[in-house]
């Protein structure tokens, strides 16, 4: 497939996927801008209408600011504020939206994959796993989430999918040694990336803490260096909540990118900007459907325009 049937495959799943996103911030554009001055109630509702849609008050603030600076006291049509929009969220996005790399000078590449149980974790890593092994990597998955069988089964079920080997073992097992023969297996085995699941119970933070401050440590024994990323997936269906969710894994482990999941399952895809631009941290996936291919890297003027309902 070329490349540009590719990018407007994914631009359409994107668009798809977003579109209760870009529904309601449309539609809430619309009914404030038509046949309206940009005016202060004018900023006021446009405001309210982000901070809804999950962009974050200071994101809702600074972009109705910068609208302002352009725009004030003058006639604008719906179009010109999506535009505006558009342009602005795009310039936020855009240094944080980085695809993951992976350091050939680490054979193997190790990333450590967390988040709470139900954000998509162990699906991102097998989505991960096929696009890496498709670029000609050898991949192999560690299934350190011991905590839950269902963890297990389902990894294993997503490298016979993608074609990669999973090291697993019985329900309970030690997460730490598992994690530390896995990179022992992925060294010898001459592999490119190691993907490893953890557990996502935050319920009990300070057990949680302490088993992947383990992990870290023993996967330290073999190479000081790894993890060499450490990705935190996050349901964009929560919200706000993602916020805290960050915030609670920069404290046990350090959080080096994001994956953000299920953005087609709720209308509140404006929360990536807000995370963007609160943390800084690089985005190096989203998520909007259930699909292997569903998951991607995304660019950040793609990313804004859908979001706000820009046509084409």
């Amino acid at each position: 497939m070329n490349e540009a049937a590719v990018k407007g495959g994914w631009l359409a799943r994107l668009k798809a996927g977003l579109t209760r996103s870009s529904g309601k911030l449309g539609e809430g554009i619309t009914g404030i801008f038509t046949k309206r001055r940009l005016d202060d109630a004018a900023l006021e509702e446009l405001e309210e209408l982000l901070i809804s849609a999950d962009l974050g008050v200071a994101t809702a603030a600074k972009l109705a600011a910068g609208l302002a600076g352009e725009k004030f006291d003058k006639e604008v049509a719906p179009d010109e504020v999506r535009q505006a929009l558009a342009g602005q969220i795009a310039a936020i996005l855009a240094p944080v939206a980085r695809p993951l790399a992976v350091d050939p000078a680490h054979r193997p590449h190790v990333v450590l994959v967390v988040g709470v149980n139900g954000s998509g974790k162990t699906t991102t890593i097998g989505k991960l796993a096929k696009q890496h092994r498709d670029r000609g990597l050898k991949v192999r998955l560690a299934a350190g989430d011991t905590f839950r069988a269902a963890a297990i089964e389902q990894l294993q079920i997503w490298g016979e999918r993608s074609g990669c080997p999973v090291l697993a073992k019985q329900p309970g097992a030690d997460a730490a040694g598992l994690a530390y023969e896995a990179l022992e297996t992925a060294r010898r085995e001459g592999d490119d990336l190691l993907l490893i699941d953890t557990a996502g119970r935050l319920h009990n933070k300070a057990e949680l803490m302490a088993e992947l401050e383990k992990v870290v440590r023993v996967l330290k024994k073999l190479d000081p260096e790894a993890p060499h990323d450490c990705l935190l997936v996050l349901d964009a269906t929560t919200g706000q909540n993602a916020h805290a969710q960050v915030e609670t894994f920069k404290q046990l482990v350090q959080v080096s990118g994001l994956v953000v999941t299920k953005l087609d399952g709720s209308a509140r895809g404006g929360v990536l900007v807000a995370l963007a631009e609160k943390f800084g941290l690089p985005v190096h996936a989203v998520g909007v459907g259930e699909g292997i291919e569903d998951l991607h890297a995304f660019k950040a003027e793609d990313f804004a325009r859908a979001l706000v309902g820009v046509d084409e």
